[in-house]
């Protein structure tokens, strides 16, 4: 039997065409997706809106984003300042937002979730709450999960205390996880546009050349291994550290007389992942802003933008951000 191919791009350009799906209205600015909202600042490229993410995504239109990308509140053991569910009720706190995200999704629209686990309280066993969470958007809901990424953070504080440090039970955790998770099956995505630096050894290879032959695994490394490429195709896994303490960012809060966010997205994670999968034009939107990093790497890299955060204090301060904003309110 002959072995199904992957449809060629322009081939699921057409059938999305043809079926009517996934067609993003003309590339408007984003205010005028919402005209009935006013958001709290805007720039040349994007808006900033103050209100509950899932209310807000319900006025956009169907099938007109591209990506959206964010890092929610985690369900951890102890609350925190900017607000996170319970374990035991993330799930179905989450999932009015994750079906307007699967609403206004293009059919080739991606949408990257960074999710942390936590421990159960009390005990040395971890939750399972962010896979049951992961189970629910895929088998209520349809998303298909593209790949399962992660971001490691060297910087992590060994917690909980008590099982790392004191009773030294457990090892550090300085991973959390990133679920690429897709509308349909061909999402659009490009790692041409994410490639990293060759290593030395690779330079070397590429410099003297390559023959080809079978490697002991079994593997035929045949000789288009030794071309040059432009660079390496990145893996899953993000290290970037989050311990700014003297940022522009900061900075800047402090000169205004803002309080900054105290859990802020590293632009690492948003830039890899709209490189990834956007294009220019294309809109992104992050339902949980925070300091809006997601907006101003959008902003930097000609993307249209929305920014979702129901703190305004939170809103108002990630303004700093951009070098030239408009007040709407």
């Amino acid at each position: 039997m002959a072995k199904a191919l992957a449809p060629s791009r322009r081939t699921r350009r057409t059938k999305v065409r043809d079926a009517g799906l996934g067609r993003a209205p003309a590339k408007r600015h984003p205010r005028a997706l919402t005209p009935g909202a006013e958001p709290v600042y805007y720039t040349a490229r994007g808006a900033a809106y103050s209100a509950d993410s899932a209310e807000y995504l319900a006025s956009l239109p169907d099938c007109s984003t591209n990506l959206v990308v964010t890092s929610p509140p985690y369900a951890l053991h102890f609350k925190k300042e900017y607000g996170n569910a319970a374990k035991e009720d993330y799930v179905e706190w989450f999932k009015p937002l994750a079906q307007q995200i699967h609403r206004i999704l293009t059919e080739d629209g991606s949408f990257v979730l960074n999710i942390g686990g936590s421990y159960n309280p009390g005990r040395p066993t971890r939750s399972l709450y962010h896979f049951k969470l992961l189970l629910m958007l895929c088998e209520e809901l349809g998303f298909r999960l593209a790949q399962e990424c992660f971001w490691y953070n060297p910087a992590k504080l060994p917690t909980p205390a008590e099982w790392v440090n004191v009773r030294k039970l457990r090892i550090k955790d300085s991973v959390e996880y990133i679920w690429w998770l897709s509308k349909s099956d061909w999402p659009k995505a490009d790692n041409n546009r994410v490639l990293t630096p060759y290593s030395p050894d690779m330079k070397r290879l590429l410099k003297n050349g390559y023959k080809a032959k079978k490697r002991p695994s079994g593997h035929i490394i045949t000789p288009k291994f030794g071309r040059d490429r432009g660079g390496a195709i990145p893996t899953n896994l993000i290290e970037r550290g989050n311990n700014e303490s003297n940022s522009d960012y900061i900075k800047a809060c402090q000169a205004a007389g803002h309080k900054p966010h105290p859990a802020r997205f590293p632009r690492a994670i948003p830039e890899f992942f709209i490189k990834l999968l956007t294009e220019e034009g294309d809109l992104v939107i992050d339902p949980f802003a925070g300091s809006n990093m997601t907006g101003s790497v959008a902003e930097d890299l000609a993307r249209r933008w929305i920014a979702v955060e129901i703190r305004n204090d939170y809103l108002v301060a990630s303004a700093v951000r951009f070098s030239e904003i408009r007040l709407a309110i």
